[in-house]
């Protein structure tokens, strides 16, 4: 379980400085409502607000209803699976939609597991980060290990994608910010690296390694193959380290989002996915709709570009913060 602050917890009773502590990875209630609100209403009050003044469910709203919820980025299956529930039902009405819908999102998030990182306290952690380019993986990179950092963490940072112009050059600039260590050999292949990078990791005793990756789509087969050799590395030196295979998703994407998500699945056995951009979409629904498609869940929010700006996400909260009035 990670919880980076359970040790300290035990030995302060200080409660403001636990609260501090605490803040520092999670939103609070009323944070949590501004930074989703555009999705609120685009997902939840648009919805609610065209059907839950009529008496009953026709084939009409019904439709009707189906298109706002494609178009608030359920994708199409997910909204046609809720819709096609209430056409076959007599009990819920329009006027209870709003908790109908509730329930449906928090079944199926429950459905993906636990939305808190893998981590060990007592061996190194390897979190290997995908997307595709411009998604935001390299800030996200650099938050999460600034974050870690400050958690008292010892952290690496590998410079895996080594054929995008500059790419290394900004990881390390960021690293720098971030004040953790970067292991980069520009111009080889990508899996050389990494595999450097996890020896460094092992032997320096570090808590926890973070993997760049290339994000380029202009050849989908290459990206393929080199995202396969890298997790081939990883699951030849440390199998038993990989905590987190995560996808990094910009929030703005959309529905691109389940497209982008079955590339990477095709590539790599991903748990996890990475929000960006969350502060100000609209289009944060696509957090239902990849945990229906793929099972997987959001563990991760970037919601801003300071290295600060970087939230652990929990499913309660988010439905709770979503469906608040």
């Amino acid at each position: 379980m990670f919880n980076f602050f359970k040790k300290n917890s035990q030995d302060n009773n200080n409660p403001q400085e636990e609260k501090e502590k605490s803040s520092f990875w999670n939103f609070s209630f009323e944070g949590l409502k501004k930074t989703i609100s555009n999705t609120t209403q685009n997902l939840v009050e648009n919805v609610v607000s065209s059907v839950e003044e009529e008496e009953e469910f026709d084939d009409f709203i019904l439709d009707d209803m189906e298109d706002l919820l494609i178009k608030a980025d359920l994708g199409v299956n997910l909204a046609s699976s809720i819709t096609d529930k209430l056409r076959k039902q007599t009990k819920v009405k329009p006027s209870q939609i709003k908790q109908f819908l509730k329930n449906e999102f928090e079944e199926i998030l429950k459905n993906t597991g636990s939305s808190c990182l893998n981590f060990d306290d007592n061996g190194l952690n390897i979190y290997f980060i995908t997307g595709v380019n411009g998604a935001g993986k390299t800030t996200l990179i650099a938050k999460l290990a600034y974050k870690l950092r400050l958690s008292g963490k010892k952290v690496l940072v590998a410079a895996g994608d080594t054929f995008r112009a500059a790419a290394e050059e900004q990881l390390d600039i960021w690293a720098k910010r971030a004040q953790v260590d970067i292991y980069r050999k520009d111009g080889i292949d990508s899996a050389a690296v990494v595999y450097d990078a996890i020896k460094k990791a092992q032997n320096e005793n570090y808590d926890v390694l973070l993997i760049d990756t290339a994000g380029r789509l202009q050849n989908k087969r290459n990206l393929m193959e080199e995202l396969s050799k890298v997790k081939n590395v990883i699951d030849k030196l440390a199998p038993d380290s990989l905590k987190e295979s995560m996808l990094v998703l910009d929030a703005n994407t959309g529905q691109n989002g389940l497209s982008q998500a079955k590339l990477f699945s095709d590539c790599v056995n991903l748990t996890s996915v990475a929000l960006t951009k969350l502060d100000g979409s609209a289009k944060g629904g696509i957090i239902i709709a990849i945990a229906k498609e793929f099972s997987l869940p959001v563990k991760l929010v970037g919601i801003g570009e300071k290295l600060e700006d970087l939230k652990l996400f929990n499913s309660k909260d988010f439905l709770d913060a979503l469906f608040d009035k």
